[in-house]
């Protein structure tokens, strides 16, 4: 009866539907914004919240989260400058489905797809939480690296068809992740003697200089070239388009559920391991991978939806933050006077209910909100260049100042920016740098302790790959990844393929 009315009370409530309601707006908005992540909304309207009733609170922070990582989407495909990490891979084919004039069809799609993502992670959530948390348990540290180097063999799907070009790229990315102190001894690494390196590379800054300015840079280059006119015709995708699409955004929606229940991971890594899925999957997609293939959207925009349920999961049954947004709603629970962790479901069956509540309501606000912000968004990709550059440059600034109120990071967006300009200038995809420095911390940090739970000895850390079930499977899917890149699995794939098609 309790869950029954946590479940109901947030319909019935309208000062909580419209905080519901506002919080996705405004998540819309800062999500669409470089560098202001949904991250730093959620943080700054903590503190307008203490004086709040918790389910207030709840209900503008929810709202904020399921806008904003829906907002990421849009400066993506419009301008090719994810607003946030999540983001990042839907850039790759939603661009250049804008620049061929299809903005509208393909951010329709997107809102649609993000709405049954969002709606499958709550649905998973509310039915399977604790045995999703059981399982996201049993990751050791081992499991967290095959992970990590997972993510990092994408860059043969993303590296822009030259492998070598891509590995060089992620290299370099995961070396400059390095750069800081050392989280595990305190040593600096590469500063040398640099003050200014002392804190690491943001990975916010080196997207936004990798992505949005050396974009600017590319465009501003040829400005007199006129903006792709946009059809607007038909926005809302018919049921047959999206059936058609179904079992792709079931595959990532539950691929994203599954990565966003790992405490540390996030909606990012979930966002690149879908596109690299789609990528294997799909057979004879509308345009290639890379250049406007709609598959390539609709897998990393479910599947960071799906990430947002995901990363509930761990924190309302365990206590365990799944990603930075929900580390923030721990902290609100706690100033409320609660404590998230087993016994929350026990104690306040009501909180976890109405969470879910709440993410409903929001999914339903943002499947409102995208369509009928779909024209306008499209139009901006009308606008001269030489109007709305300078503005993404502003913005940049802005957004890349307010990540930690440093002048250095801006100085680092613009050198990013200017390196970007001239490894796309010499055929160098910038996405394995920054698949790069994302996953570099996330694989070092795990490697080692993996090794320490090795005993510091070369022989247990291997042997334990195939020694856990779990880790096996892992390590059976990394030898998978490894082997399809090879020249002789493509050559008996086309073999196979042009067998099926004279027979």
């Amino acid at each position: 009866m309790e869950q029954m009315h946590g479940f109901l009370a947030p319909f019935f409530n309208i000062q909580m539907v419209a905080l519901v309601w506002l919080g996705v707006l405004a998540g819309v908005w800062v999500g669409a914004i470089p560098g202001l992540s949904v991250t730093m909304a959620a943080s700054l309207l903590i503190s307008f919240t203490f004086s709040w009733s918790l389910d207030n609170a709840l209900a503008l922070i929810c709202g904020v989260f399921v806008g904003g990582v829906y907002g990421g989407a849009i400066t993506a495909i419009l301008l090719n400058i994810p607003g946030a990490p999540a983001a990042i891979a839907t850039g790759f084919d939603g661009y250049p489905l804008a620049r061929r004039g299809e903005a509208g069809r393909t951010i329709g799609l997107v809102t649609t797809v993000s709405i049954f993502g969002g709606l499958l992670g709550i649905a998973i959530l509310a039915v399977a939480a604790p045995v999703v948390a059981n399982f996201a348990l049993k990751f050791a540290p081992r499991d967290y690296f095959l992970l990590a180097l997972m993510g990092l063999l994408l860059i043969g799907s993303i590296g822009g068809g030259d492998p070598i070009k891509g590995i060089l790229a992620g290299a370099v990315g995961v070396l400059l992740s390095m750069v800081g102190m050392d989280p595990s001894t305190g040593e600096l690494r590469y500063t040398f003697g640099n003050i200014y390196l002392m804190a690491g590379i943001s990975f916010v800054t080196a997207m936004i200089g990798l992505f949005g300015v050396s974009e600017v840079l590319f465009q501003l280059r040829d400005s007199t070239q006129a903006a792709a006119k946009q059809k607007l015709d038909k926005i809302v995708p018919d049921l047959k388009t999206f059936f058609s699409h179904l079992p792709l955004a079931l595959r990532s929606g539950l691929l994203g559920v599954w990565i966003g229940a790992l405490p540390g991971t996030g909606g990012d890594v979930a966002a690149l391991l879908a596109y690299d899925q789609a990528k294997r999957s799909v057979k004879n997609p509308e345009y290639p991978f890379g250049e406007g293939a709609i598959e390539g959207v609709i897998a990393p925009e479910s599947a960071n939806k799906g990430a947002v349920g995901g990363a509930f999961i761990p924190m309302l049954t365990l206590g365990i933050p799944g990603d930075a947004v929900t580390a923030i709603i721990i902290g609100a629970l706690f100033i409320h006077g609660l404590k998230p962790g087993p016994m929350l479901m026990v104690e306040n069956p009501d909180i976890f209910w109405t969470i879910i509540s709440l993410l409903l309501i929001g999914n339903i606000a943002l499947l409102v909100i995208g369509l009928l912000s779909v024209k306008m968004f499209s139009k901006i990709i009308e606008v001269p260049k030489l109007i709305v550059m300078p503005v993404v440059i502003i913005l940049s600034i802005i957004g890349t100042y307010s990540i930690q109120n440093s002048l250095t990071d801006v100085f680092w967006m613009i050198g990013f920016g200017v390196l970007g300009y001239f490894m796309r200038a010499y055929g160098y995809s910038t996405a394995p740098m920054v698949l790069g420095i994302i996953l570099g911390p996330l694989l070092d940090s795990n490697y080692r302790r993996a090794m320490q739970s090795a005993g510091d000895e070369i022989l247990p850390f291997l042997t334990s790959f195939v020694a856990h079930p779990l880790t096996l499977f892992l390590t059976c899917c990394i030898a998978y990844l490894i082997v399809s890149q090879t020249p002789w699995w493509r050559g008996k794939r086309k073999r196979t393929s042009a067998t099926v098609e004279i027979s």
